[in-house]
């Protein structure tokens, strides 16, 4: 009997990564785009680091979201499209346009050519960034009833542009899907096992920590997420019938300061005590130092910000019950001492 084919963009990638190893275990035949093959020995390493010996079930197709080069033999004889690849966002840009027209861009093309191909359903991995930004005074949990409002001041183009490109595949399959099916997935921070080296920028934080190059930390609250839980909740999006036409927001429903993430850290690992920040940085020097350097301005945006979000939806719909952000936090760390990341 043929097994389902699902196709999966930006295979290198950390969430990729996991999503295909589930795939694989779970017994889908999968095709991974990337954007060049010299990526392909790095993803079948991750792989078997992950558990995975078989790799029989994987191939592999050259594809890049700047252009719709290979995109059509990339969805033949596709049944489901796990878009999960995001153009790298560029946190020293000239315009917003720079950040926002790739990722509009890229969703489309995908969706066209997911839809030209009699796809069944696609699975977009959104972001929490396009749900949480330009509420003011919020004291409630975020759901997937909330858009980010991109009328508020100070809204950071990263976030824009998540809110932009769900929107827009949302309308797409609306207006021109031709019965496609969507579903997607909006993900709090991701931590949990790093399968490379070559990990993704939203674990930056934990090794930077566990190497003593943070003396101190700003006052951002956060959701976390394990990659495993999000993998999970991909492929249940993709199979479920209920899913259709459905956001799902993965979040373990726990906020954490980053002075949390320092202290779970600090219980797990004594040996790196001493290299963890114990101290909070003052609003104020973070504001003042964004000014100048835009690699702040993301983190200056979330200062202070209320950050509590509600998993209900995935749980009653989808049976998803991610396990713990303390425990994917350690995970993350774990993986980075065992592969020696972090020394």
């Amino acid at each position: 009997m043929k097994k389902d084919l699902v196709l999966v963009t930006g295979g290198s990638g950390f969430i990729a990564s996991h999503i295909i190893l589930q795939l694989l275990q779970d017994g889908f035949d999968v095709r991974a785009t990337l954007r060049t093959f010299a990526k392909r020995d790095l993803v079948e390493q991750m792989l078997i680091n992950g558990g995975m010996e078989d790799l029989s079930g994987l191939s592999f197709v050259e594809a890049s979201l700047t252009n719709s080069d290979g995109w059509d033999d990339a969805m033949l004889d596709v049944d489901y499209v796990m878009h999960v690849a995001s153009p790298t966002p560029t946190l020293n840009f000239e315009s917003e346009s720079e950040m926002i027209r790739p990722a509009v861009d890229g969703v489309l093309m995908v969706l066209k050519a997911a839809r030209d191909a009699k796809v069944k359903r696609v699975v977009l991995t959104s972001a929490y960034g396009a749900i949480f930004a330009g509420h003011e005074n919020r004291q409630t949990p975020y759901t997937e009833q909330d858009w980010s409002n991109l009328d508020a001041e100070g809204i950071h183009p990263y976030q824009r542009s998540k809110t932009l490109a769900e929107r827009a595949a949302w309308q797409f399959v609306a207006t021109e899907g031709h019965g496609l099916e969507l579903a997607v997935v909006n993900p709090v921070a991701v931590m949990g096992p790093v399968l490379s080296a070559d990990y993704s920028h939203s674990n930056i934080q934990i090794q930077e920590m566990l190497a003593g190059k943070v003396a101190a930390v700003p006052n951002v609250d956060s959701g976390y997420v394990d990659v495993r839980d999000v993998a999970r909740l991909h492929i249940l999006a993709m199979t479920s019938d209920v899913a259709a036409g459905e956001r799902f927001l993965a979040t373990t429903g726990e906020v954490l300061s980053m002075l949390d993430v320092a202290d779970t850290l600090r219980n797990a690992f004594p040996e790196y005590a001493m290299k963890l920040p114990t101290t909070v940085i003052a609003d104020e020097q973070i504001m003042l130092a964004a000014k100048g350097n835009p690699m702040l301005r993301m983190v200056a945006s979330l200062i202070g910000k209320y950050a509590g979000t509600s998993n209900e939806k995935s749980q009653a719909l989808l049976g998803w019950y991610p396990r713990s952000a303390q425990s994917s936090i350690i995970a993350t760390a774990q993986s980075m001492i065992d592969l020696g990341i972090v020394k």
